[in-house]
């Protein structure tokens, strides 16, 4: 490893000093973190703004729903665009609802299979957006105190190389080269922390709003399967 030049005595370090003179692995090590640290925070605002859009979004779709429109009405007005949350939930099965009764579908059993086949395909591909870039989040957040460590590590081992070949063991000197090294670390704290803090909110509100879709998805199919014996009935009543 590269000796140092050691600091002399009495000499004040700023943070930026300590930045330059620490050895190109741990000054690898700490743009990494930061680039880390930047791209945790872009996610999270990103998620933040996501989440309430989406919370709106099914409170939206809601009022709609159980405010008496007919359904199929609803269907037109949703199937010209690009629904999220629990618009593509109702498509998904209103779509399969038209193509299975279109093609004279004979069995109720299976049309409700497949209707609630095409809700759960739905409400997954919700939840792989919701949940989207949270992984990433999580690496950070284990990862990134041993990364600052590992920058830690070789920085202590440069810092003493440097004090062995200067023979001086005055804490005036050997205190800049520590302080390079456990600037690593920190850094790593500071990508670390609010990771782990926002893998965890994220994660709690991914899960509350993957809940409520799914309540819907539930609602919606007990009311097509009234729907799917009320036409069998009719059905076998013209019969």
């Amino acid at each position: 490893m590269e000796n140092l030049p050691l600091a002399e005595p009495g000499v004040q370090l700023s943070i930026w000093s300590l930045f330059m003179q620490a050895g190109w692995v741990v000054k690898l090590v700490m743009v990494g973190l930061l680039g880390a640290s930047v791209w945790t925070w872009a996610i999270v605002i990103d998620k933040i703004i996501s989440y309430a859009r989406m919370k709106r979004g099914l409170e939206r779709f809601e009022q709609v729903f159980w405010s008496g429109q007919s359904l199929d009405d609803l269907y037109r007005t949703l199937s010209d665009r690009k629904p999220a949350g629990m618009g593509a939930i109702f498509v998904a099965a209103m779509r399969e609802w038209k193509k299975s009764f279109e093609k004279g579908a004979r069995s109720p059993i299976a049309l409700q299979s497949r209707i609630d086949k095409a809700m759960d395909l739905a409400l997954t591909r919700e939840m792989e957006r919701l949940e989207g870039r949270l992984g990433f989040l999580a690496t950070i957040g284990s990862a990134a105190p041993f990364i600052g460590l590992f920058g830690t590590v070789v920085g202590i081992m440069t810092s003493f190389q440097a004090i062995a070949g200067s023979k001086s063991t005055n804490l005036a000197v050997v205190a800049p080269g520590i302080a390079e090294a456990l600037l690593a670390t920190a850094i790593g704290l500071l990508a670390a922390i609010p990771a782990v803090i926002a893998y965890n909110k994220l994660s709690s509100d991914a899960g509350k709003l993957g809940v409520r879709m799914e309540g819907f998805a539930d609602e919606f199919s007990a009311i097509l399967s009234r729907q799917i014996d009320e036409k069998v009935t009719q059905t076998q009543r013209a019969a």
